[in-house]
């Protein structure tokens, strides 16, 4: 029986069934890979061998009357998430041969949940790119047309889980990086509420794997069904031991309601800063219908609505403020000098990026105090809505662009050419705010690649864009294998 593409929930099932053993499950998976791989390239680092003994030690665990969420089931990790025992590079020549000693926190998780890691996948360099190819580890292609992008930053997982290379996997996303290979790749993806899922360990290599606060930056699951997407999430959940979780349990609201026709969605499919491409109107418009068809109360616009230009603004500001915080002096003030040289009347997102790259103390404190009344206005959006349908990135995956310099590639949404980084607009509506946000697939363009949309819901409030990605996924469909 072939078990590559059945659900986690499924394998789970049938694990406790006695209908297969981990180690089953752990050979396919790695003969899968290893006959597949070679054009794809998304297990960038296999680990092979310790896989088959900790599926040997799931087996013998189950043998013993245990029973934990991820028993026996092949998972893979991306790249940046510290494994003792493997290198973590973010794709970055000078790391090449870092060797972190100990786990990520959510590599812990996992493993106490009694997943067999198969091993890391691709990432773009230093984890800044909306594609995932770097010099130590190649191109990861598309599971659907080697010739495009699988995304970034997560692009690698999400690739995986398109070619059946395990089951689950856990990435991060501070710019789309879940969402954006989701939506390439034809997968799920969950975008935690910011803080929710406890990074450590997710970190630059030879930086201290201590328990910072992100800005904006999240670890999350993806999986090839919603369903599976929540049994991820509830093992990742949480605050890191060593912080909140001294003194704080969590306990996720449950989903505000449980059948689509009590549901009260906004759906957009146009932003005021950039087009967004037929083939995903196209994939927006098709959950609308299915929410009419199944009765939710559908809106196309509300004043409530935080103004989507300033959210735009903000997040790219705040977002390549951090970007450059370890940049040499000497590069900072080559910055500082092209940013003074901007005319006040530019107000474009090249020169939002440029101002945010030299923002001072004061500047980023007065941009997140905007982005709290943001929020503030996000409370009282959703306390007459439960979510948002919008698009992920204007496009479907984009042919391989490995321009040395970003600023000089363009995204081509029908024919019209925009600046690279400007996509990254639709990804930043929930970023900036800290929402939770589930991507979803919401079928193919005429060329016949995947469509995904993201659903995005209130904060702390992850249960209702999942519950509502699950009754989704029974009205249009979700996963298919790629041709």
């Amino acid at each position: 029986m072939e078990w590559n593409f059945r659900t986690a929930e499924n394998l789970g099932a049938a694990l406790r069934a006695g209908e297969v053993t981990s180690a089953e499950l752990t050979d396919e998976a790695i003969a899968r890979i290893e006959r597949d791989d070679k054009g794809i390239n998304a297990v960038c680092v296999r680990d092979f061998d310790r896989a088959r003994a900790a599926a040997r030690g799931a087996d013998q665990a189950r043998a013993r009357g245990e029973d934990r969420p991820l028993l026996g089931l092949p998972v893979t990790v991306k790249e940046s998430f510290n494994i003792a025992g493997l290198p973590t590079t973010w794709g970055m020549p000078p790391y090449r041969d870092f060797v972190p000693a100990e786990d990520a926190v959510q590599v812990s998780r996992l493993k106490a949940a009694g997943a067999v890691v198969l091993g890391k996948t691709n990432v773009p360099l230093g984890l800044q790119d909306v594609q995932s190819f770097n010099e130590i580890y190649g191109t990861t292609n598309n599971p659907w047309d080697h010739g495009r992008t699988s995304g970034g930053s997560s692009g690698g997982s999400a690739a995986a889980l398109a070619a059946g290379f395990g089951v689950l996997s856990i990435g991060s996303d501070i710019a789309g990086s879940l969402r954006t290979p989701a939506h390439f790749c034809g997968v799920y993806a969950h975008k935690p509420t910011l803080g929710l899922a406890a990074p450590r360990g997710m970190v630059l290599p030879h930086a201290p794997a201590l328990p910072a606060d992100l800005d904006l930056a999240v670890v999350g699951p993806m999986a090839r069904t919603a369903r599976d997407l929540t049994l991820l999430l509830d093992v990742m959940a949480g605050p890191d031991p060593l912080t909140f979780g001294v003194a704080h349990d969590l306990a996720l609201p449950p989903a505000r309601h449980e059948r689509l026709r009590d549901f009260r969605v906004l759906v957009l499919d146009e932003h005021p800063l950039i087009a967004t491409g037929a083939a995903v109107r196209a994939g927006v418009n098709r959950v609308a219908d299915a929410l009419v068809d199944g009765g939710a109360r559908v809106e196309r616009r509300s004043p409530l609505l935080p103004d989507l230009t300033e959210a735009a603004v903000l997040y790219t500001q705040l977002l390549f403020s951090s970007s450059v915080a370890r940049f040499p002096v000497e590069a900072y003030e080559q910055l500082r000098t092209r940013a003074a040289g901007l005319s006040a009347d530019d107000q474009s997102l090249d020169a939002a990026r440029l101002r945010g790259m030299v923002f001072s103390h004061h500047d980023w404190i007065e941009a997140n105090s905007r982005r709290e009344l943001h929020r503030h206005g996000w409370r009282q959006f959703f306390a007459e809505f439960d979510a948002v349908v919008c698009p992920i990135t204007p496009t479907p995956a984009f042919p391989h662009d490995h321009n040395p310099d970003p600023r000089a590639r363009r995204i081509d949404i029908d024919g019209v050419e925009y600046p690279y980084f400007d996509q990254l607009v639709w990804a930043g509506l929930a970023t900036m705010p800290g929402l939770p946000a589930t991507a979803i697939p919401a079928g193919r363009s005429p060329e016949g690649l995947p469509v995904g949309v993201q659903l995005i819901g209130p904060m702390f409030e992850d249960r209702t864009p999942l519950q509502l990605a699950e009754l989704l996924e029974h009205k249009i469909g979700g996963f298919q294998v790629p041709k």
